[in-house]
C-alpha cells in the first residue's frame, strides 16, 4: 500500500501544470486531493477527475488559506506550487515584486503558520515546496522570479531543519524547464523572450507528469532536494566551488542568448 493512500493533500495552482499533475499523481497513490486555483472552474475540472475537492481563490493571504484548510479538512501534505514569474529586471514595479513575493514565498509562509503547529502536535505531516532550479542557481531574465525562488528554497530548508526532528517533512522541488502555461507565457512577451530561452536551451523541457513522477519518488525517500534535471546538482555543485567562475560563466551565457545570430 502507498505511503499516501488515505492521506489528506492540498495543492495550490493545482488546476494546470506541475500542479495538476502532482494532484493527480497524488491521487493515484490514494490520497484525498483538494485542487487549489485562482482558475476555481479548472480546479474544479481536475478534482472531478480525480475524485478530490476543488477550491477556488488567491492563496497569497492567510484569511484564503484558512478557508482551504476548512474545506480540505486536517492535511496531512502541503504542496505549495502556485507561482508566478512577475515583471522582469530592475524596473519591475513594487507591485510586481510584492505580488511574486507574495504567491511565491509568503503563501508558503502563510500556510506552514497555519499547518507546522498542529503537524508537530499530531507528530507528523508534510510540506513540499514547489521552487525552481532558479532558486539554487538564478533565472536570466527574471529577478523577481529568482529572487522569490531563492527565498523559497531559503524557507524550506528553515523548516526543514527546524521541524525535520519534530515529525515535519519537507521536500522542495527545483526542476529546470517544463511544459507549461507558465513557460509558454514567459515565451510569448518580448520582455521575458531572454528568460525564456535561457530556460529553453539550458536542457530538457519535461512533461508535468514525469515531473510528478519525480515529485512521488523524493517523497516516497524523503528527500529534500528533488531535481528532475540531473544537471541542476552539477550547476549546483560547481557554483559552490567556485562562485566566482561560476558568476562568470552565466555572464557569458547571458551574452550568448543576446547576441545577434549569424547572418544578421
Amino acid at each position: 500500500m502507498s505511503a499516501f493512500a488515505g492521506k489528506t493533500a492540498v495543492v495550490t495552482g493545482g488546476a494546470r501544470g506541475i500542479g495538476e499533475a502532482i494532484a493527480r499523481a497524488l491521487a493515484a497513490e490514494g490520497a484525498q486531493v483538494t485542487v487549489a486555483d485562482l482558475d476555481g472552474e479548472q480546479a474544479a475540472k481536475v478534482a472531478a477527475e480525480i475524485g478530490g475537492k476543488s477550491f477556488g481563490g488567491d492563496i497569497s493571504s492567510t484569511g484564503t488559506l484558512e478557508r482551504l484548510f476548512e474545506l480540505s479538512g486536517p492535511v496531512d501534505i502541503f504542496v505549495a506550487n502556485a507561482g508566478i514569474m512577475g515583471a522582469p529586471g530592475l524596473d519591475a514595479p513594487d507591485e510586481s515584486w510584492d505580488a511574486v513575493l507574495n504567491v511565491n514565498v509568503l503563501s508558503h509562509v502563510r500556510a506552514a503558520k497555519l499547518l507546522v503547529p498542529g503537524w508537530v502536535e499530531r507528530g507528523g505531516g508534510y510540506f513540499v515546496s514547489v521552487a525552481s532550479a532558479a532558486g539554487l542557481l538564478t533565472q536570466i531574465g527574471s529577478a523577481t522570479y529568482s529572487v522569490s525562488k531563492h527565498a523559497a528554497v531559503g524557507f524550506a530548508e528553515w523548516l526543514s531543519v527546524t521541524y525535520g526532528n519534530r515529525g515535519v517533512k519537507v521536500s522542495c522541488l527545483c526542476p529546470m524547464g517544463v511544459d507549461t502555461d507558465l513557460l509558454r507565457t514567459v515565451g510569448s512577451h518580448a520582455e521575458g523572450e531572454i528568460a525564456y530561452k535561457a530556460v529553453a536551451t539550458a536542457g530538457a523541457i519535461l512533461d508535468p507528469k514525469d515531473v510528478a513522477q519525480k515529485v512521488i519518488e523524493g517523497m516516497s525517500a524523503r528527500k529534500f532536494l528533488i531535481l528532475p534535471h540531473e544537471s541542476v546538482l552539477q550547476m549546483y555543485q560547481q557554483k559552490g566551488v567556485n562562485y566566482d567562475g561560476w558568476l562568470g560563466a552565466m555572464r557569458w551565457y547571458q551574452d550568448s542568448l543576446t547576441a545577434p545570430t549569424k547572418g544578421n
